[in-house]
């Protein structure tokens, strides 16, 4: 994952990706997009589900309901992991919607 301008690609089911990230969140995102490209390849591998778009979506329900999880675990997030979280969130699904614009 390379830093590039204010931004960073990152590579997810082979496909590089440009996001725009802060310097200091950087380490964040690339273990975010890494998490992310593990939980979609399980997905893909598992061969019951088709498409970039819907392993996506099933990737994201996944990783929310594990989150939901852990919150109800007791503990609650502390309140810079929520921002760091939904940052991250954003990113990602800027990301998801240009490559379904870009299939499009």
């Amino acid at each position: 994952m390379k830093a590039a301008h204010g931004g960073m690609n990152v590579s997810i089911l082979g496909k590089e990706f440009m996001v725009a990230c802060p310097e200091n969140e950087r380490e964040g995102l690339t273990a975010a997009a890494r998490f992310l490209d593990e939980k979609m390849r399980e997905i893909q591998d598992s061969g019951k589900v088709l498409g970039t778009e819907r392993c996506a979506i099933m990737a994201a329900l996944n990783i929310a309901s594990e989150l939901l999880e852990l919150r109800a675990g007791g503990a609650p997030l502390a309140p810079e992991m929520n921002d760091k979280l939904k940052r991250l969130q954003d990113k990602i699904d800027a990301v998801l919607q240009d490559d379904v614009m870009n299939d499009s």
